[in-house]
């Protein structure tokens, strides 16, 4: 009689334990967000390609997604080459762009896409297009060694470029950056702000195509390939607030093959009409007032 009268007692308990886990559960569910995630294997052929995931004002925006993330594929990727302009490899849907490139044969990439669950206007507007084909990459790769490279200046550096055949190399605002005549591309710069200027207000991009530039980057930071023998078709440099109004500057460039363009001014493109690599430029940065401080959009 004891075990009968006692036998009910455990259906009474069940309830309030399979509440206490339904609790756990929905706290715990609360705390992960469900994204939807896909993968695509793209062919491209041999060359040079610039991917970018544009915003898309009509999408549901967060955390950066949709994002997406460029790689080589598990098994066959030993001829792709990919090359960000954010150190942690993500596209985000702000206009983050990567450049891929392709050697030798046509080969695949890995094109792997993050966005938020049961939201389908948050695909991404993820854009491609060949810059470069290789046979150009390679004609321009077999240039003869560079001469030693001229002393770095001493003190900072106000820009500082990864040059073909040479390495790193530093010059200050008003000296030429790379040497001109010498055929030897650049593959990437940054621009030290002076203490007065905030970085945010110093930005600039580098020319990858026709109508193609890489994002935007505050001063200080590195614009541009490392590791891919890959060449800056031109620059674009913009003062903005505060420091618009404090300094005038402006810029010029040489190109491979003989080709100049500049000084230009403040938020405008210095690039060849021939889209040739970038090979020596120069930086004047002039505080507001001092005599011929405003720069002159005329040719070298």
């Amino acid at each position: 009689m004891a075990a009968v009268k006692t036998a009910p007692a455990q259906p009474k308990q069940a309830p309030v334990a399979k509440q206490a886990n339904k609790g756990t559960s929905e706290k715990a569910n609360a705390q992960v967000q469900e994204l939807k995630v896909t993968g695509h294997l793209m062919a491209l052929p041999p060359g040079l390609f610039c991917f970018v995931n544009e915003p898309n004002a009509g999408a549901a925006m967060h955390n950066g997604m949709p994002g997406v993330r460029i790689s080589p594929p598990p098994i066959g990727g030993q001829n792709v080459e990919i090359s960000g302009f954010r150190a942690d490899g993500w596209l985000s849907a702000e206009g983050d762009a990567v450049l891929v490139r392709i050697k030798n044969q046509p080969a695949q990439v890995l094109v792997t896409i993050y966005q938020l669950a049961n939201m389908p206007d948050s695909s991404p507007r993820l854009q491609v297009r060949q810059l470069l084909g290789e046979a150009h990459i390679a004609a321009n790769a077999t240039q003869p060694p560079a001469p030693e490279p001229a002393a770095t200046p001493a003190g900072p550096s106000d820009v500082t470029a990864l040059i073909q055949s040479r390495g790193d190399i530093g010059a200050k605002f008003g000296e030429w950056m790379g040497e001109k005549g010498s055929k030897n591309w650049i593959e990437g710069f940054a621009i030290h702000a002076p203490v007065e200027i905030d970085p945010a207000e110093l930005t600039y991009q580098a020319v990858l195509g026709r109508g193609w530039l890489s994002p935007w980057v505050d001063a200080g930071q590195y614009c541009g390939s490392r590791g891919m023998a890959l060449p800056l078709l031109g620059i674009r440099i913009r003062l903005s607030g505060s420091a618009a109004e404090q300094y005038d500057i402006s810029y010029s460039a040489t190109f491979v093959g003989g080709a100049s363009s500049g000084p230009v001014g403040n938020d405008e493109t210095c690039e060849a009409e021939t889209l040739a690599p970038l090979e020596a430029f120069q930086i004047i940065l002039t505080p507001r007032g001092r005599k011929g401080a405003k720069p002159k959009n005329k040719g070298i």
